[in-house]
């Protein structure tokens, strides 16, 4: 018994040091760099270039080729995170949505990262180009299986048939809400028949209809997602895989709203959907992979959208800024985000977490957030445009000027690294 007691407290004492060390390193990782002195080095970068030329406007739709060249051509090499994000595990992400509908211009670009959330911000702020650029390659080969799930389907109906390889319940039409249309698959088993043919019409519509230079590994990665969607259907969390924080389930995320009950996700209603479906008819959502303190896909795309004379409405940044704190990756971050065109219109969708949110100032001028924690928006214009007069608005400012970002003890935008 005493050599027990005696294993007991040794454990307890080594669990509690553990917890004491974790404290006090994820106080400092939480809390962003000091300000950076305009006279240091910023990293120096060849010019942004692409092989799309000058143009007065975005297309009104890319073809096959143009939109495969684009997703390899803006792409940076794979990267890690230590989880898979199937899905996003932010359970306020449509908080915002009613602040971003009165300021986004319809007709803009939205640019975000991670999966499914951006469909959803899509449907509300109507862009006219999507890019969601993630780190890890795996998040772009799922887009790639939504975009043919969404050019698939008909309906809503069919395309969570498809999506999680259930047969399609006969008492849903398209007035069906989303409580319904999640209530309904939550009583279908799945089918592994459908699994197997879904997954094979997926890769031919992506290869062979679409003509997408896929990899024996890429595809070997979309028979992985598909099949945990298969394997846990609607219920399906951000920690079902991996031991990651815990989330919503897809359903939750879907039936989702924000403070004043009103939902806006994608699969809310049939026109959320349609306005998605057509984007990916168009070749109108292009995955990339990237860093957002990476030295080429943020850039690159900047340099497309400037000769294009577009404008960006919207940057869903998730909580990625939290990934890239040292100062080294900080400042090229800021020299990337400084190179996107914004007006006045234009904002950050920012989710803030942990320590981060009692940093974060709630009531700064142009800085939009919930009162629920944790999602808040800030007009981009202010972190870039009026840059040149250093001015701090909410918690961030990026000095264009000198390229460097001095920031207030709070948290600033974020990377391609979702929560």
């Amino acid at each position: 018994m005493k050599h027990r007691a005696w294993l007991v407290a040794t454990f307890i004492l080594v669990l509690t040091a553990g917890a004491v060390i974790w404290s006090w390193t994820a106080r400092g990782s939480l809390h962003p760099p000091s300000p950076v002195s305009a006279a240091q080095p910023v990293p120096d970068f060849p010019p942004a270039t692409t092989s799309f030329g000058i143009a007065d406007a975005l297309p009104g739709e890319l073809s096959d080729h143009a939109f495969w060249k684009m997703v390899s051509e803006f792409s940076e090499p794979s990267g890690y995170f230590q989880y898979e994000n199937f899905l996003s595990n932010e359970r306020t992400y449509q908080d915002v949505i009613p602040a971003l509908k009165k300021s986004a211009k319809p007709g803009g670009v939205y640019i975000g990262v991670g999966p499914e959330q951006n469909f959803t911000y899509i449907a509300a702020i109507r862009p006219q180009m999507a890019f969601i650029i993630d780190i890890r390659r795996q998040n772009l080969l799922e887009l790639l299986m939504y975009k043919a799930l969404f050019e698939m389907a008909a309906n809503r109906a069919e395309f969570v048939s498809l999506l999680f390889s259930r047969k399609r319940p006969d008492d849903l039409d398209d007035r069906s809400t989303a409580e319904a249309l999640f209530q309904s698959y939550g009583a279908v088993e799945s089918d592994e028949r459908l699994f197997d043919e879904n997954l094979q019409k997926i890769k031919s519509w992506l290869v062979k209809r679409h003509g997408f230079g896929l990899t024996v590994d890429d595809e070997k990665i979309i028979d992985h997602v598909y099949r945990v969607f298969f394997s846990l259907g609607p219920g399906l969390s951000y920690s079902s895989v991996d031991p990651a924080p815990p989330g919503p389930t897809y359903r939750e995320l879907m039936t989702a709203a924000d403070p004043a009950g009103q939902n806006w996700s994608y699969l809310a209603r049939e026109e959320n959907f349609r306005f998605v479906k057509e984007m990916q008819r168009k070749n109108a959502i292009v995955p990339i992979v990237g860093d957002f303190a990476g030295v080429k896909a943020i850039r690159t795309l900047g340099r497309y959208l400037k000769d294009h004379n577009a404008t960006v409405s919207a940057f869903y940044l998730s909580n990625v800024e939290m990934y890239i704190l040292p100062i080294s990756q900080w400042r090229t971050y800021c020299r990337n985000v400084a190179a996107l065109p914004v007006d006045s219109s234009s904002s950050f969708i920012r989710f803030v977490v942990a320590r981060y949110s009692r940093n974060v100032p709630q009531a700064s001028p142009g800085f939009l957030s919930s009162s629920r924690p944790k999602q808040a928006t800030l007009p981009a214009t202010t972190t870039f445009s009026t840059l040149r007069s250093s001015a701090i608005v909410g918690a961030y400012a990026v000095r264009r000027s000198a390229e460097v970002c001095p920031i207030s003890g709070a948290a600033g935008p974020a990377q391609a690294r979702p929560s």
